[in-house]
């Protein structure tokens, strides 16, 4: 069975080792970037992505703005992905899946939940 390869788009980059390390331990394979704008131009080549974790709060070019335009690339319409906020206020789910995303987790990161999340890829 091959690795799900994931890619994490944070503008903390403890935040992005945090999750790297924990997944990659849970057999995912991890690719990286601090921006919006930066995972654009990943997204844009042909590289094998399973799912996306974004940072819906990054300066710039946020989730909200973001995952449209990810959705938009005609190679990922259909990739996966899942909205993570530190904002846990009554309407922030709603707000990530009215922006596109799959599917919202809240920091600090359940990483049970995250899993549940990710066996859905």
């Amino acid at each position: 069975m091959n690795k799900k390869r994931l890619l994490i788009i944070d503008d903390d980059s403890r935040n992005i080792f945090a999750l790297e390390h924990t997944l990659r331990a849970k057999s995912f394979d991890c690719l990286s970037c601090l921006s919006a704008e930066e995972a654009l131009r990943i997204l844009s080549t042909d590289q094998n992505i399973d799912a996306i974790l974004i940072d819906m709060m990054m300066p710039e070019m946020d989730g909200y703005d973001a995952i449209p335009l990810i959705k938009a690339l005609p190679d990922r319409r259909s990739t996966f992905v899942i909205a993570v906020t530190a904002q846990a206020m009554i309407g922030d789910k709603e707000k990530c899946l009215d922006a596109g995303a799959d599917d919202y987790i809240s920091k600090p990161v359940d990483v049970d939940k995250l899993l549940l999340i990710l066996s859905k890829i």
